[in-house]
């Protein structure tokens, strides 16, 4: 039984204005090649299928098209990410039959789907989950008091993570105890896990620090999954201890690279085998295709517009220039030289380097907030200031969610 993980597609984004509608049709190609080539069971998508929860048309036109090819030779299971209009991606899905799940309903969580073996018989549960936010879920998973009030759970992704997998496991362990034998188990996930490495590309992956999972919620008592297929972060990585009990957690990362934080990514898509003891008994990364490079250039205007950086002219590059004064004409003269450079600065020699843009320390959009506001007003913002920017920003959040 072989399952190919893959995450973050993200369709629709762009990279500095460049559309990557090429890039990622690419990239299907290519899954579609390796799906046939490895005689993939099933594909699993965990999260953020699309850039935006009103996707383009366009987009929506694109992720048609690598179904409608998928399908034909597999079993796919998607599940939406922040990035997702739940019941947008959803639609349709109770009429959707055998090849194809989406898995957008939190009430489906912890009833799995089957994926047969060629002969067609039961051989791997998958517990498909969507994007659990707190503030939309905590009351739908919250527990019931003796007059019938619904007690709402915490407001952050730990609690209402783990009473999903309270309910995974109960689950699982009713359906192992009535088989007569034991069945891989997997979960498909769109969360933070403690630990994880972040790239400038993951908008919103923290909101006031209720958006991060303890690897430890995965396991737990009970019977144990053996692969969490997760999805959010854009680095291809592994997660929470390398051995030990509890199910293998692994991000698959995104197939394509979408800010200059991931230039030295391997981007993959995650093949995994599994046996007849419980585990993972083999996984390889499948390297994915790369249309055009990112790179970096640095070095004063004599040396960038030389030979030396000759191998990165086709790149999409950041152009660093260095020096005592800023050159004429700057941009111009390396565009000139580097018809795909998306980034050109200017850093004074001695200077201290620090380029324009999200830096991972500050992926949390309320520090970046509250950072503008010292800046502007010469004082930290006091605890009133930061609960009301906390509330305007959250109304966005959830303004964009519903689109």
């Amino acid at each position: 039984m072989r399952i190919l993980h893959t995450s973050d597609w993200h369709l629709g984004r762009t990279l500095h204005g460049v559309d990557l509608a090429a890039a990622h049709a690419a990239y299907f190609d290519h899954l579609v090649s390796t799906v046939r080539d490895e005689r993939v069971s099933a594909v699993l998508v965990a999260g953020d299928i699309y850039d935006r929860a009103l996707p383009s048309v366009e987009s929506v036109a694109l992720l048609e098209d690598v179904l409608l090819r998928l399908t034909a030779i597999t079993r796919v299971v998607i599940t939406p990410g922040n990035h997702d209009s739940a019941t947008r991606l959803g639609f349709g899905s109770a009429l959707f039959r055998d090849r194809l799940s989406i898995r957008s309903r939190l009430a489906d969580a912890a009833t799995p789907i089957m994926i047969p073996d060629d002969a067609g018989g039961d051989c791997l549960w998958v517990y498909a989950v969507p994007y659990l936010d707190p503030d939309t879920t905590r009351h739908t998973l919250g527990t019931v008091d003796k007059d019938g009030t619904t007690l709402p759970l915490a407001r952050s992704h730990e609690a209402v993570t783990a009473e999903v997998m309270n309910r995974v496991r109960r689950d699982l362990t009713h359906r192992r105890n009535a088989s007569p034998r034991r069945l891989p188990a997997l979960m498909v996930a769109h969360s933070f896990v403690v630990g994880g490495q972040v790239s400038d590309s993951e908008r919103d992956i923290r909101v006031g620090g209720v958006d991060s999972v303890p690897h430890g919620v995965f396991g737990g008592e009970g019977e144990a999954l053996d692969y969490v297929a997760l999805g959010h972060l854009h680095g291809p990585q592994r997660v929470g201890p390398a051995d030990g009990p509890g199910p293998m957690l692994r991000y698959s990362g995104s197939p394509l690279a979408f800010s200059f934080s991931e230039m030295n990514h391997h981007k993959s898509s995650t093949l995994i085998e599994f046996g007849a003891h419980p585990g993972v008994a083999r996984l390889e990364l499948v390297e994915a295709p790369v249309t055009r490079r990112l790179s970096e250039v640095r070095g004063d205007l004599e040396a960038v517009l030389g030979p030396r950086f000759d191998s990165q002219r086709g790149d999409w590059v950041r152009v660093v220039v260095t020096g005592g004064s800023r050159p004429n004409d700057l941009v111009t003269r390396v565009k000139r030289a580097f018809p795909n450079a998306l980034e050109v600065h200017f850093e004074p020699t001695g200077g201290v380097h620090r380029l324009r843009g999200p830096r991972p320390e500050l992926a949390d959009p309320l520090q970046v907030i509250g950072e503008f506001v010292e800046q502007v007003s010469n004082r930290p913002a006091d605890e009133r200031e930061r609960h009301v920017l906390q509330q305007a920003y959250e109304a966005v959040l959830a303004g964009e969610g519903s689109r």
